[in-house]
């Protein structure tokens, strides 16, 4: 199956209706060239083999990388879902939406890291939301962090 991606273009005008749409914030850009990179760079499958993997490097770049100077984990939400229903997953872009607003949180905060953000999303694109081994991770990596 061949993947579609997003453009550049494409990433400044989402993020754009989405600080309209979500209650504002501002519109500059702080780094388009990163995320000018990670768009590129999962598109190469070496580094990117699966979909989850792709979609894991972008949804955790858009949040760590600060590419926009306000709505960067709304960003990273609403890239991913876009992502998501380009590519025929419209079974769980709305629902991702709604389960990730928490995830991006404590991914930009540093409580989740990579690893297991894609266990995470993986789970999600399985429907698998009732993981509850998955589910331990994520408390203990949020406790963990909070803890310390």
């Amino acid at each position: 199956m061949t993947l579609i991606y997003l453009t550049l273009e494409q990433a400044v005008e989402v993020h754009r209706k989405t600080v309209e749409v979500s209650g504002g914030g501002a519109l500059g850009h702080l780094e388009l060239g990163k995320l000018d990179s990670v768009l590129q760079n999962i598109q190469n499958d070496d580094y990117y083999p699966t979909f989850e993997d792709k979609l894991t490097h972008l949804f955790f770049s858009a949040c760590k990388f600060h590419c926009f100077q306000d709505g960067n984990k709304r960003i990273a939400i609403t890239l991913s879902a876009q992502l998501l229903l380009l590519n025929g997953y419209l079974y769980c872009a709305s629902s991702f939406i709604r389960d990730m607003e928490n995830i991006s949180y404590h991914v930009a905060a540093g409580n989740i890291d990579k690893n297991l953000l894609k266990e995470i999303i993986t789970a999600h694109l399985a429907e698998d939301s009732e993981n509850e081994s998955l589910k331990l991770k994520i408390l203990h990596a949020i406790m963990d962090n909070t803890l310390q």
